[in-house]
C-alpha cells in the first residue's frame, strides 16, 4: 500500500515520518508489525506529534469541522493540544457540545432504524404463515 495509506492506518501525519517510510510502499505484513511493535520514530510520533486532523480532533472530543471553523486546519503536535484542553477556550466548549449533540442524534435515527427493521422483520414473518 501506499505510504499515505499506511499513515493514516497507523494515525499519523506522513509529512512528519521519515523520508524512508515516505517513499515506501509499505506490505500488509509490515503494517501489521509496525502496529504490534512500532519503531522508535512511530511511537515518538504518536507520542508527541505532530498529529493528523483526525487525531487532534478525536483529543479534543469534537469534530475534524470543528476543528476548521476555529481556524486549526494544521496538524497539531501533543503539547498544543494539551495546551487548547487546559485552556479550554469557549469555542472548544461550544464544540464538544456540538459533538456530543450529534452524536445523540447519530444514536437516535440508528435506534429508530433497528426498530423499523425488527418492526418489518416482524411483518414479514406474519405475512409468511
Amino acid at each position: 500500500m501506499k505510504a499515505a495509506t499506511a499513515a493514516k492506518k497507523l494515525g499519523i501525519y506522513l509529512p512528519a515520518a521519515p523520508q524512508e517510510f515516505q517513499e515506501a510502499t509499505i506490505t500488509r505484513t509490515e503494517l501489521m508489525e509496525m502496529q504490534a511493535n512500532p519503531p522508535e520514530w512511530l511511537a515518538d510520533l504518536r507520542r508527541n506529534g505532530p498529529h493528523p486532523r483526525s487525531i487532534v480532533a478525536a483529543r479534543l472530543g469534537i469534530s475534524i469541522s470543528g476543528l476548521n471553523r476555529n481556524g486549526y486546519a494544521d496538524p497539531l503536535t501533543t503539547e498544543e493540544i494539551n495546551d487548547i484542553r487546559r485552556e479550554e477556550p469557549k469555542w472548544l466548549v461550544i464544540e464538544r457540545q456540538v459533538a456530543q449533540e450529534v452524536k445523540a442524534e447519530d444514536e437516535r435515527i440508528a435506534k429508530e432504524a433497528r426498530l423499523k427493521a425488527e418492526k418489518a422483520a416482524r411483518r414479514a414473518k406474519r405475512e409468511e404463515r
